[in-house]
């Protein structure tokens, strides 16, 4: 018979490993915290995502996603999600265009670089998204709502576009959307080559309020478009370039690097006066391209930055202007 001594251990070791299997299980159960704008957090199941500033608990059932940037909006819109708050492009013009119909309706709170705070507060958001978020305002926007930050490198717009779908738990949905892409860059890959062969094309940037202008390199949005074609810059252009960036300004003086089987000119808006003084020069004048009437102004929204539609968008004035 069990003495009253070594009973109560017992009893006291059950009771012990009752308690630690308990605690156990509401761990395992017990959701994470999110933040809300409301000064009181809420509690929501959650996936962690790492970002390059950090982790954030993203939750399951994302309804109210703001984006600070038009190209993570071009993405998300790829997606088939529709996010309730942008803001406007310091520069380039706004995506609207190939973004028609889908998002209507959709809150604007200012430039990119003149986020409207007070806004964010007021749309209740479950998500903030966006490209390059600064360390400043992702704490500030952290303590209204799960934020991610994510990198993005024009030439690598298709790795950028498979993270914000992991983001938002749709990369299948991406993978789908990226395959019809390659598809189309197949076809339209041996269209070029039966109609113009390896032609070199010229692909410039005008700004509004900038007197110099550009040429964009291989390490830019559209050229690397232009590669998958199997179609390239002048060979002018590759030698002359800087490798770090994914422009090289260019003056009237040298418009011998701007010579080219066809010349995309991608106009900031408000920007053809400042294309206009171009235009009007004799050295302007004296460029093959220009004689020939193949120089094409395109819209800057969608040739400068963008993803997936942006790109359909480059391959559809490739077609119009080259085919």
């Amino acid at each position: 018979m069990i003495n009253k001594r070594w009973y109560k251990h017992i009893k006291l070791l059950l009771i012990i490993t009752l308690s630690v299997i308990f605690i156990k299980g509401c761990y395992v159960f017990l959701p994470k915290k999110i933040y809300s704008s409301n000064v009181n957090s809420i509690v929501s199941e959650c996936r962690t995502i790492k970002h390059d500033l950090g982790e954030s608990c993203i939750p399951f059932n994302l309804q109210r996603i703001i984006v600070t940037d038009q190209d993570s909006l071009e993405s998300l819109v790829a997606l088939d999600l529709k996010p309730i708050a942008t803001t406007i492009a310091n520069r380039v013009g706004n995506k609207a265009r190939i973004l028609e119909g889908k998002i209507d309706g959709i809150t604007y709170l200012g430039k990119e670089s003149e986020i409207n705070i007070e806004k964010i507060l007021q749309l209740n958001p479950d998500l903030i998204l966006g490209l390059w978020i600064s360390p400043q305002e992702y704490k500030l926007f952290s303590q209204i709502a799960p934020t991610v930050s994510i990198g993005y490198t024009e030439a690598g717009w298709k790795k950028t576009f498979k993270q914000i779908a992991e983001i938002v738990d749709k990369s299948q949905e991406a993978e789908k959307v990226l395959e019809q892409y390659q598809q189309r860059i197949a076809k339209l890959k041996l269209a070029f080559a039966q109609k113009i062969g390896k032609a070199e094309i010229c692909v410039m940037r005008f700004y509004t309020d900038l007197k110099f202008t550009q040429f964009l390199n291989h390490l830019s949005f559209p050229v690397s478009i232009l590669e998958e074609l199997e179609l390239s810059i002048p060979l002018a252009q590759r030698q002359a370039s800087n490798s770090k960036v994914s422009y090289d300004n260019v003056s009237l003086e040298r418009v011998d690097l701007l010579e080219a089987d066809a010349m995309f000119i991608a106009l900031d808006p408000g920007a053809e006066e400042n294309f206009q003084k171009y235009k009007n020069s004799p050295l302007w004048q004296t460029l093959n391209v220009v004689k020939k009437n193949r120089v094409y102004t395109v819209d800057s929204s969608y040739w400068i930055f963008g993803s997936v539609l942006s790109a359909n968008a480059i391959l559809d004035d490739l077609v119009k202007y080259l085919l």
